[in-house]
C-alpha cells in the first residue's frame, strides 16, 4: 500500500496551483491555448482536442473564465467556417464525400488560420471532445450553452456527417482505421449536445441514433478479450482508451468492461505509474506519458480505486523538471531507444512544457481532493 504524506499532498497541490497558472499565464489573448510554447512541430498551434481536455481541467480547477475563452475561440473557429461544414455535410448526403485533405483541420492557429506546415489533419475526435468539455464546464458552473449554440450545432452536422469514416487517431497515425477513442470523443460530444436543449429537435435524434449506433460499433467490434481495443477489429491497446472511461464517461468504470479495460492498460502499458501510448510506440522511442498515466488515474478513481489513482498522480508529478515544466513524455523506459534520436534531429527535444500534461495533472488532482477547486482559485490568485 502506497503511504501519501501530508507534506507530499502538499508537493502535489503546489504543482497543481503552478500548472493552472502556468497554464492561464500562456493562455493566448484569443482564448486558444497553445500545445506547447516552444516545441517546433507545435509551436503556434492550438489543437481542439488537446485544448479542450485542457479547458476541462481548468474548468475543474476553477479557472472558469480561462475554460470559457477557449471555447469562443472553437466557437469562432467553426463560425468561421460554416460555408466549408456546410459542403462538406452536402457532399457526404449526396454520396461523393469529399476526400480527407478537404476534411476540418484538427489544429489552427491563433488567429484562425490553419497554418503551411504539412500535418496528419484530418480528425474527428477533438469536434466531439470540444463539444463534451464546453456542454460540461457550462452544467459545472450554471453557465448559459446557448453562448456556444453555434460552434456546438456546426461540430454536431459536421459528425454526423463524417463520424463513421476512418481518421487519424490521437496521434496522427493510421488514417485508414476507425479508432475507439476517436469514437469515444465523438459520442461524448454527441450525447452531451443532444442534452444541452441546443439542437433542433430532428438533430437532436440524429445525434441520439448515432452515439447509439458509435456505441454499438464499440460493443461489436471495438473491444478484444473483454477490454477496449485500439481500433475496430484490432487486438491491441492504446493509452488514450482510458479516457473513453473517464473524464468522458462513455464507459462505465465499474461496469465489465470498464474494469476490464483499465486492468489491461495498467498491466501492458503502464510501467511504475507511467503509461505507454502503445506497444509498438517509436515515438522519441516510445516514452511514457503523463497526461496518459493521469487518464488511468482518473479511470482507477472512478472504479473506486484511489490508491491507484494517486500512486499515478504522484509518478506525473515526478516528471516535473528543474524549471517547473512538464513534458510530453519521460525516456525512463522506452520501448524502442534506436529510435529516440531521429525524432530530436528531427524536432528538437521533447516537448516541454506540454500544456495538455499539466492540465490532466490538474484534473486528476481536482478529482482527488489533492487541491479541491475553491482552494485552487484562491491559491492561484493569491
Amino acid at each position: 500500500m502506497t503511504t501519501t504524506t501530508s507534506s507530499d499532498l502538499d508537493r502535489l497541490a503546489h504543482l497543481a496551483a503552478r500548472s493552472v497558472a502556468l497554464i492561464e499565464s500562456l493562455q493566448d489573448a484569443d482564448g486558444a491555448y497553445p500545445a506547447s510554447p516552444t516545441f517546433s512541430a507545435y509551436q503556434g498551434y492550438s489543437w481542439f482536442r488537446d485544448g479542450a481536455f485542457i479547458a476541462d481541467g481548468m474548468s475543474a480547477a476553477g479557472a472558469v473564465e480561462s475554460a470559457s475563452r477557449f471555447f469562443d475561440w472553437c466557437d469562432r473557429m467553426l463560425d468561421q467556417r460554416r460555408d466549408h461544414v456546410a459542403e462538406i455535410v452536402a457532399a457526404e448526403a449526396a454520396g461523393t464525400p469529399l476526400p480527407d485533405d478537404r476534411m476540418l483541420p484538427t489544429r489552427f492557429t491563433f488567429d484562425g488560420g490553419e497554418g503551411d506546415d504539412d500535418w496528419w489533419d484530418f480528425q474527428t475526435d477533438g469536434y466531439g471532445t470540444w463539444v463534451w468539455a464546453c456542454v460540461t464546464h457550462a452544467s459545472r458552473h450554471g453557465l448559459d450553452v446557448a453562448r456556444w449554440r453555434q460552434g456546438i450545432r456546426l461540430s454536431v452536422d459536421y459528425l454526423l456527417a463524417t463520424w463513421r469514416r476512418p481518421c487519424y487517431d490521437w496521434w496522427e497515425e493510421h488514417r485508414e482505421e476507425v479508432h475507439v477513442s476517436t469514437l469515444g470523443c465523438v459520442i461524448a460530444g454527441l450525447e452531451a449536445a443532444a442534452n444541452a436543449a441546443v439542437l433542433q429537435p430532428d438533430v437532436e435524434s440524429a445525434a441520439r441514433e448515432a452515439a447509439l449506433q458509435a456505441r454499438q460499433l464499440i460493443a461489436e467490434r471495438g473491444s478484444h478479450d473483454g477490454h477496449l481495443s485500439k481500433w475496430l477489429g484490432s487486438t491491441a491497446l492504446d493509452g488514450s482508451l482510458a479516457a473513453v472511461i473517464a473524464p468522458l464517461g462513455v464507459i462505465d468504470a465499474t461496469s465489465s468492461l470498464g474494469l476490464a479495460s483499465i486492468r489491461a492498460i495498467e498491466s501492458d502499458l503502464s510501467v511504475d505509474g507511467g503509461v505507454h501510448r502503445y506497444l509498438l510506440d517509436t515515438f522519441y522511442g516510445g516514452g511514457q506519458w503523463p497526461l496518459l498515466s493521469c487518464f488511468l488515474g482518473l479511470a482507477h478513481a472512478r472504479a473506486g480505486d484511489r490508491e491507484a489513482a494517486m500512486r499515478l498522480l504522484v509518478w506525473a508529478a515526478g516528471t516535473e523538471t528543474a524549471e517547473g515544466f512538464m513534458p510530453e513524455q519521460v525516456p525512463d523506459h522506452l520501448l524502442d531507444a534506436s529510435r529516440r534520436d531521429e525524432w530530436i534531429e528531427r524536432w528538437g527535444p521533447v516537448a516541454t512544457p506540454l500544456l495538455w500534461s499539466h492540465a490532466m495533472f490538474v484534473r486528476l488532482a481536482v478529482e482527488l481532493d489533492v487541491m479541491p477547486a475553491a482552494r485552487l482559485e484562491r491559491k492561484v490568485g493569491a
